[in-house]
């Protein structure tokens, strides 16, 4: 079925293919465009060739179950760059460019995907071509399942296009590659869940457990045994055999959480393990082999800690064949209130049907996170703690000690104590100079108490230079 927008150029014809299955079995229509008039000439050609492959014509006109476009062109002009702003670009989660002329010099082709276009090839034939086309509509259509999943909504909130974008890369990484993964971001972003969702689309069969090490909390001394296990004997204290984590994630996933705290010696022997997959234990003389997917997570910027040569360079290579970096909540504002949503649900499940009141709502988007997405859960938990009732969630629901400030009492300092006591200084006969001076000698006396004695401190809190408190104290003593 031919679409035609009156509003857009006339060098662009729509039309409907039936997609491939979504999560509940429906077929999402695929938006086709054939943008100037040479895609256009062929275009009869182009669908028959993809029918084959699947790909029929469609009379489905919900624009909302879109699921992705492809774009036929010749040559690359503003026209073809703007269709990822157009209602048209927005609706496709993904757009896949395909030249039916010569491939695009490269800066036109950075220029597509810069633009939005995920991936751009040449129609070099319709049985080839048609087949491309079809394998990558195919992944595509896989990684959106597992996205829309209960795995996916239930465990990683968020709506957001950055947070979807990242999960999309993360999905297909783990679901179609054995790639080492290195994942980067500041605490609370969901390192460990990201971790563990990897391990879960991990596709290989037998698939076995996924171990965590957490490196910032492993004694150096003790470092050997928890990695490489031990024998009996092999050192005082070891009344057992014991299994390390190479032995305990073989045919599994190893997780080393905090991975820029191993110290470089440990750094050398776990690349000879990632290298080799064997090992030894303390005190054995066998060499024994391992084989398991190793993802590693950390709130360090390791490229700089390779640059200072506190991480081994051949190692972050080895680690890092995929990097993904979570982004911290402050760059996620959109998912603050969905998160919050399911942080009370967690909590008790007749939050699922208790509004947010619009004044906590905007405390919280508001707010900062600087322990992101885990220090947004304990706030939430603090409040639906004590929320009673079937009413929204309300001001008096946060906590006191999160409150901002109340503007309106802090300009309203000058209460009626004060008055009073300017109208005392008055009927004592002081006259304005002596009461300024009263009213700043009592100020500096407050903040300096108040912070212990400390002047750059007090100075900071009174607006002043510590050196002028310096010079007030010397003043004052004379």
């Amino acid at each position: 079925m031919e679409k035609k927008d009156p509003a857009r150029s006339s060098k662009t014809h729509e039309y409907l293919l039936a997609g491939l299955a979504n999560p509940r079995g429906r077929r999402r229509p695929i938006r086709m465009l054939f943008h100037g008039h040479g895609p256009l000439y062929h275009k009869d050609r182009i669908i028959a060739a993809l029918q084959k492959h699947g790909l029929r014509p469609s009379s489905d006109d919900r624009s909302e179950s879109i699921g992705f476009g492809v774009v036929f062109f010749e040559t690359v002009d503003e026209g073809l760059l703007e269709l990822t702003t157009t209602p048209i670009g927005s609706q496709s989660s993904r757009l896949l460019g395909v030249s039916t002329a010569s491939a695009p010099n490269t800066d036109a082709s950075w220029a597509l995907l810069e633009s939005g276009f995920s991936d751009l090839i040449a129609w070099d034939g319709e049985a080839d071509s048609a087949y491309n086309i079809a394998v990558r509509l195919e992944r595509w259509n896989a990684v959106e399942r597992l996205l829309e999943s209960n795995m996916i909504v239930d465990n990683l909130i968020g709506h957001g296009a950055v947070w979807k974008n990242l999960l999309r890369r993360v999905i297909e990484v783990a679901r179609f590659t054995d790639a080492s993964i290195l994942i980067l971001g500041q605490s609370g972003t969901g390192k460990e869940l990201v971790a563990r969702l990897i391990h879960t689309l991990d596709r290989r069969e037998p698939k076995h457990e996924l171990v965590i090490a957490d490196c910032s909390t492993i004694v150096p001394e003790l470092s050997g045994s928890e990695f490489f296990g031990h024998k009996q004997g092999a050192y005082t204290g070891a009344v057992g055999s014991r299994s390390g984590a190479f032995q305990i994630a073989d045919g599994g996933t190893l997780f080393l959480d905090e991975v820029g705290e191993l110290p470089l010696g440990l750094q050398s022997q776990l690349l000879r393990v990632v290298q080799e997959g064997s090992y030894k234990r303390v005190g054995g003389n066998q060499w024994r082999t391992t084989n398991f997917r190793l993802i590693c997570a950390t709130n360090r910027d390791l490229r700089k800690e390779v640059e200072k040569g506190h991480f081994r360079t051949d190692l972050y290579y080895r680690l890092a064949d995929w990097v993904f970096e979570l982004p911290p909540l402050s760059e996620r504002p959109e998912d603050i209130l969905p998160l919050t949503r399911h942080f009370l649900t967690e909590l008790d499940i007749k939050f699922t049907s208790i509004e947010i009141d619009d004044l906590v709502g905007r405390f919280l988007l508001n707010r900062t996170y600087p322990g992101n997405v885990r220090e947004l859960r304990q706030l939430v938990r603090r409040i639906g703690q004590r929320h009673v009732g079937s009413g929204p969630i309300s001001i008096g629901d946060i906590p006191e000690d999160e409150r901002p400030e109340n503007r309106l009492q802090s300009e309203n300092w000058r209460n009626a104590q004060f008055h009073t006591a300017i109208r005392r200084a008055l009927a004592l006969g002081l006259d304005l100079k002596k009461i300024n001076q009263f009213t700043k000698d009592t100020a500096i006396s407050i903040a300096v108490d108040e912070e212990h004695g400390n002047l750059q401190k007090a100075a900071r809190k009174l607006g002043v230079t510590d050196r002028m408190l310096q010079m007030h104290r010397k003043t004052n003593r004379q």
